[in-house]
């Protein structure tokens, strides 16, 4: 996959056209509950306060996070619901993923640092990212999680 065929878009929840919702739950679902085998409330009350970043490629949904302003879950700016399709994982673009996440979190909120509750086997993925360990490992909806966090610029 050719990333500069990408499209991305960085839109507020009332921005969203219902096809655009529909997919953005049908790929958190198709990867957080089907493929992961995770029964959990996705749709947290959240979404409504949200940045939502999404990658097209070919006009279908290919990754997507979620940008929380500082206040709405952590005391910091928070991405969270980080998800690439599964088809075209390695090959760098959830790391072009997340470094848009953070740019677009740091022009929003440049004095707040961001906070991020990581799967654990992902915190080389977001150390290398720059974030630091700041917990003990938990279980968050029955898998180990850790809270990272990236110091505001």
């Amino acid at each position: 996959m050719n990333q500069s065929e990408l499209s991305w878009t960085c839109s507020q929840f009332e921005e969203l056209s219902t096809d655009q919702l529909y997919r953005i739950l049908q790929l958190r679902a198709e990867v957080f509950v089907v493929e992961q085998n995770c029964v959990y409330q996705d749709v947290d009350g959240y979404d409504h306060q949200a940045f939502h970043i999404s990658g097209q490629l070919e006009n279908q949904l290919v990754c997507y996070s979620r940008l929380l302003p500082p206040g709405a879950k952590y005391t910091n700016a928070s991405i969270g619901r980080v998800v690439t399709k599964n088809n075209i994982r390695g090959g760098g673009l959830g790391k072009v993923l997340m470094q848009k996440s953070i740019s677009h979190c740091q022009q929003k909120w440049p004095v707040h640092g961001i906070t991020i509750s990581a799967q654990q086997y992902l915190e080389s993925f977001y150390a290398a990212l720059g974030f630091s360990t700041e917990s003990e490992p938990y279980m968050e909806d029955n898998i180990p999680h850790i809270e990272m966090q990236l110091a505001a610029t």
